[in-house]
């Protein structure tokens, strides 16, 4: 998957081969032939019938390829017939239907696993609501990842992302909070809450783990990076 322009991303996605840690399992994009963390791919699988799918949860029985290059990527590997050949050489034939939403079909897919994932951080207590809660928490140091809905308003991120700051203690630094690829009304949705525009987690252990499918989503969807070491800090320009 592709890092946007300038964008730099820290050692957990960035590191050379060497500087990766030797239990990482790594795959090899079948579009670029580029091979890469696990992770930070998408896996795709193929139905008895021969229709290819995304599998984002990585769940699904019997080979499976992975590609790693953003949603244009995939759009333009499918036009030019680049996608099909790379899997029918990974699933060793030529009888495959990949369809033509299958981009889309990846996106919502991706989605779909963050929200899960959100969900269940909220409902095991670790998910922190309303801006005055995440604010106090932020202030006294205690938030390991600070989102905010692509929707939210400039001024309500900037309230928080100072928030935040004062409680880490790097006023003056430009670290922000990440810009979620999720509108408040999709969160609200899937949180079961009204208005859900901005979220935070205190538990470092439950920032990783919404990290990992929101590194992944955003990466498919060319947007900038999050630092992947389970805190929220995403760089202002």
């Amino acid at each position: 998957m592709r890092t946007p322009p300038n964008e730099r991303l820290t050692s957990d996605i960035a590191d050379t081969p060497k500087a990766r840690k030797a239990s990482e399992p790594e795959r090899r994009c079948v579009i670029s032939g580029e091979t890469a963390p696990r992770e930070t791919l998408v896996r795709l699988a193929v139905s008895p019938s021969g229709l290819v799918l995304p599998d984002a949860q990585e769940k699904a029985p019997g080979r499976g390829a992975w590609i790693g290059v953003d949603r244009a990527g995939l759009e333009a590997a499918i036009a030019s017939g680049k996608l099909k050949a790379g899997l029918s050489r990974a699933f060793k034939t030529g009888d495959l239907e990949i369809p033509a939403e299958l981009p889309q079909m990846v996106e919502d897919a991706l989605k779909r696993v963050l929200l899960d994932r959100l969900g269940l951080e909220m409902r095991v207590g670790h998910l922190i609501l309303g801006t005055q809660r995440i604010a106090e928490t932020a202030r006294g140091g205690a938030v390991a990842l600070l989102g905010h809905a692509s929707d939210a308003s400039e001024d309500g991120r900037k309230k928080l992302d100072q928030a935040w700051r004062v409680g880490r203690e790097t006023e003056g630094s430009g670290e922000r909070g990440i810009t979620l690829p999720l509108d408040r009304d999709a969160l609200s949705v899937a949180l079961g809450r009204d208005n859900v525009v901005h979220l935070a987690l205190a538990h470092d252990a439950a920032a990783a783990r919404v990290l990992k499918p929101l590194v992944r989503l955003m990466l498919y969807m060319g947007h900038d990076m999050p630092d992947a070491d389970g805190r929220a800090i995403a760089r202002a320009e």
